[in-house]
């Protein structure tokens, strides 16, 4: 009863999903590439889907109830994934329909890991199909159906709460959730639009302008260019994508109150926001000094360019690159692949554990060893002035001891396919964290076109997971989930 209440739901999300084919569609028609009939069919197919599934659930529609939220997420993210497959696989001859999956997941998770070689000659409705991808999954399918389809009523805020990233979900822009999301998909659609600008103003042409702002707001990393960003050579594009990557692993309820209050304090007031691009600055200062020490690039200038764009990058979980930082010492891009599991704040697009976890973590330890010290005193733990329950502790606890595990688990299995450890380790905490590039045989100076079909399956269902923050994910195939 309870799964067909939610595929009647589901309906509704694959029917408002089939609009999206219409973008390419129409730019195919414009350029002329000749895809315009695939995104034509694929559309049609998905439109009808939705058309056979709601009508034949109709009589099952009813509000949603707090479990149902969790798994119409899960379902609906997988859903929407094969429905993004067709364009891919039948462009993309070349790959496999488990690799043309991966591509789409990579997509919507924003995970920006590729199968893809010879993304210049790709195509342009293909390669803006990619980026549209990124773009919707950047703030979550699920929100944008909060937003416009308010009959979901109260099962409305148990999406949100299912969708949206991070330990602390109760706190609302407005008396209603629908105005909520509106809001936020509203502050996400601006700054999309000034960085596009801001990409054509730096001298990026007008359709690269637009592909590239869809990846860096959503920081999702795909690139029209196999070199990525490497392939324009320009110092005031690599300064625009850093602002706007900085701008976009911050909470968007941040930049909305921002906004609202005509305050840049709001950003200093908000530890979350603060300490991520506190981090990510400092950690990109000291990388640029580590590779201009050891005489990584010709000149300290080339050093601190290069150190700060893919530190950057790779922090945020974009994944965009100028040069293989791979070569570089060691403990670069380590120190890189911990920043993507850690930098990013809640309530973003960014992947990863979120900023304000690592808080928690941090406090909590202090808290832990003030007690040795003084066992009898009564020592809050609080963000922002705000005290944080005990339950919203154990449960980044609970986060922290499944986020470890999975990725432990997944490297074992992906060694057991015959995969080395760098590039095994790397690969699954890139598609856990939604990172992308890993290191190893998946570097930033490859792709992920290597993999067979179950290891290609394998990543989708890691990067699933982890766009979900894992606990959505899991709780859904626990045995207890389907008891009455």
């Amino acid at each position: 009863m309870r799964l067909l209440v939610v595929v009647h739901v589901l309906a509704s999300l694959l029917m408002l999903f089939a609009g999206v084919f219409v973008i390419p569609l129409g730019w195919s028609l414009v350029v002329a590439d000749g895809m315009h009939w695939l995104f034509a069919l694929s559309g049609a197919g998905c439109l009808i889907a939705g058309l056979v599934l709601w009508g034949s659930t109709r009589s099952f529609g009813r509000e949603l109830q707090p479990r149902d939220g969790a798994l119409l997420v899960v379902l609906g993210w997988l859903a929407v994934s094969l429905a993004a497959v067709p364009p891919l696989w039948v462009a993309c001859p070349q790959l496999s329909l488990a690799q043309a999956f991966f591509e789409s997941v990579s997509a919507l998770t924003t995970t920006g890991s590729t199968v893809l070689s010879g993304l210049d000659a790709l195509p342009q409705s293909v390669n803006l199909w990619r980026h549209l991808l990124q773009w919707f999954g950047g703030m979550g399918i699920i929100v944008l159906v909060v937003a416009v389809l308010p009959l979901l009523g109260v099962g409305g805020m148990q999406l949100f709460r299912a969708e949206t990233p991070g330990p602390m979900k109760e706190g609302k822009l407005t008396p209603r959730i629908t105005q909520t999301a509106k809001y936020l998909w509203l502050t996400y659609l601006l700054i999309t639009l000034a960085c596009g600008l801001s990409l054509w103003l730096a001298g990026m042409p007008v359709f690269e302008a637009v592909c590239h702002a869809l990846s860096t707001v959503s920081l999702g990393g795909f690139s029209t260019r196999d070199a990525s960003i490497g392939g324009f050579d320009s110092l005031r594009i690599e300064l625009v994508l850093m602002v706007f990557m900085t701008l976009s692993t911050i909470n968007f309820a941040t930049h909305f109150v921002a906004f609202r209050e005509r305050s840049l304090r709001v950003y200093v007031r908000d530890i979350e926001a603060s300490s991520s691009v506190l981090l990510i600055v400092l950690s990109a200062a000291g990388l640029s000094v580590l590779l201009g020490l050891g005489a990584e690039f010709e000149s300290w200038q080339q050093a601190i360019r290069h150190g700060f764009f893919n530190t950057v990058s790779v922090a945020t979980s974009t994944g965009f690159v100028t040069r293989d930082y791979s070569s570089w010492p060691v403990f670069a891009p380590l120190w890189m692949l911990l920043l993507a599991c850690i930098a990013s704040s809640a309530g973003s697009t960014g992947g990863g554990i979120k900023m304000v976890r690592a808080i928690i973590l941090l406090k909590q330890a202090r808290r832990e060893l003030e007690r040795l010290i003084h066992p009898r005193a009564v020592i809050p733990l609080s963000i922002n002035g705000n005290q944080v329950q005990n339950r919203v502790i154990f449960a980044v606890l609970g986060f922290m001891l499944l986020w470890g595990a999975t990725q432990l688990l997944l490297t074992f299995v992906l060694l057991l396919t015959g995969v080395d450890f760098i590039s095994a380790f790397s690969a699954v905490v890139a598609s856990v964290n939604n990172l992308g590039p890993a290191l190893g045989s998946f570097g930033p100076s490859a792709n992920f076109s290597s993999l067979n079909d179950f290891q290609a399956l394998l990543l989708a269902v890691a990067m699933l997971a982890g766009r979900l923050e894992l606990l959505t994910f899991f709780a859904v195939l626990m045995p207890a989930f389907w008891r009455r």
